[in-house]
């Protein structure tokens, strides 16, 4: 839904730009549609329409060398309604016409997102007890307890894990600063393990999470918790004698047992008692505290006024990341094949249920990134007749047809081959 929404409002940029200065637009299409549409209406001059090809879509416009490879009316005088009949500069418009439908929207929307949700966060000093590591984090040189200060030049002020990679991958930090036993210590992260966080299978990764303890916020009636006689804000502290006094401490000694009977030291009051519990399925019948209860969550609200610069500065942020991203990777430092995903993967980045707002700051993020992806100068793509066209608007030289034809040719077909390649790649990932 999301990336429909973006093709036809991307393919309207062209469309209204193209009909600004009078030009023929002969097709509009959602999806390509080779041999046969799904559905077409003839209004006007333009045929509206939905293919069956779920790749994108177009408008053909009349007089230009595009993906309808139309040699038969490129072969005829031109006429004045024809792309080709406008100036360089009136071209240049309508062909960046969808990129800045596709920039205003993602300000737009990421302005809009600000104004009604706000922006949630957690602030560092509420996290008492420190962090809990993964493995990869461990690896960075983090540990259990340690309180982020700041990771490169990038003060940690809003406690999120995705700073972390994204300022050791994207903007190339190698430090970072914890509070340790009481003093400050610089960790110089190594390399190669910023290059296992690039990999597609760590894209998920939360190298850091807020540690807190085992307390009893729910006892399932007639579970194996109950029968022991675990009770509501128990607090778990040990598990077969082996002191585990944090919430994924217990987690992963519990997932390390393999007999069904464990016991639990736990904290009652100032009371210490022990269960002896019989799991069932490896489930106690227990649910913790919810996470709010021990970290300060907070929202800081924005007016429109203050929506709107914050909401700029978030899109051109975000399409900075993207620019240094696309270095990395020409630098070898990012492999393209990790960052390569089809629209299985998209559709995975909006989650399994439901959540609007979640769905829109996708939305406004995806409307960025195919602004950017579109104005990369590659034949077939809106970057590759920008860069034809200011080479005329420079030089005076029109770049024959028969180079153009060639060019589009060359990067339709590299656009079909990454488009079958990522495919590729995600349902190897997911069978």
């Amino acid at each position: 839904m999301s990336l429909s929404i973006l093709v036809v409002l991307h393919e309207l940029g062209h469309f209204g730009a193209a009909k600004w200065f009078k030009t023929r637009v002969e097709k509009f299409y959602l999806f390509f549609n080779p041999g046969f549409s799904l559905f077409k209406k003839q209004i006007g001059e333009t045929e509206y329409g939905v293919g069956w090809l779920p790749l994108g879509g177009y408008v053909k416009i009349s007089g230009m060398i595009d993906e309808s490879f139309d040699k038969e009316q490129m072969a005829l005088p031109p006429q004045p309604w024809e792309f080709r009949s406008k100036p360089a500069w009136q071209r240049l418009i309508i062909m960046v016409g969808g990129v800045v439908v596709n920039i205003i929207l993602g300000i737009f929307l990421f302005s809009m997102i600000l104004m009604i949700w706000g922006e949630s966060y957690i602030d560092p000093d509420s996290v008492k007890d420190g962090i809990a590591v993964s493995e990869l984090a461990h690896e960075l040189g983090l540990r259990d307890g340690d309180k982020v200060l700041k990771v490169g030049d990038r003060v940690f002020d809003k406690f999120n894990s995705g700073i972390i990679s994204k300022e050791l991958i994207i903007n190339g930090a190698n430090t970072i600063l914890v509070k340790r036993n009481g003093g400050e210590h610089t960790i110089q992260v190594d390399g190669e393990v910023v290059k296992k966080l690039t990999k597609y299978e760590n894209s998920k990764e939360v190298l850091i999470a807020p540690r807190y303890p085992y307390e009893i916020g729910q006892v399932k009636a007639g579970g194996p918790g109950e029968q022991a006689g675990i009770k509501l804000d128990d607090k778990i502290i040990a598990v077969n004698g082996e002191p585990t006094p944090y919430l994924h401490q217990i987690n992963k000694r519990l997932a390390e047992i393999e007999d069904p009977q464990v016991t639990l030291d736990l904290m009652r009051g100032s009371e210490l008692v022990q269960a002896q519990v019989e799991r069932k399925d490896g489930k106690i019948g227990i649910v913790t505290r919810n996470f709010d209860t021990y970290v300060d969550r907070k929202k800081q609200e924005y007016s429109l006024g203050q929506a709107i610069p914050a909401g700029w500065n978030k899109s051109w942020g975000f399409l900075g990341d993207q620019i240094k991203a696309f270095g990395q990777m020409f630098s070898g430092k990012i492999k393209a094949k990790d960052s390569l995903g089809s629209f299985i993967t998209i559709g995975k980045m909006f989650g399994p249920e439901w959540n609007w707002e979640r769905f829109w700051t996708m939305t406004a993020s995806l409307s960025l990134l195919l602004g950017f992806l579109n104005l990369l100068p590659i034949p077939a793509l809106d970057g590759g007749y920008v860069m034809f066209l200011l080479f005329e608007s420079v030089t005076g030289i029109k770049v024959p047809d028969r180079v153009m034809e060639i060019a589009t040719m060359a990067g339709f077909a590299l656009l079909m081959i990454l488009m079958v390649y990522a495919l590729g790649l995600d349902i190897f990932r997911h069978i």
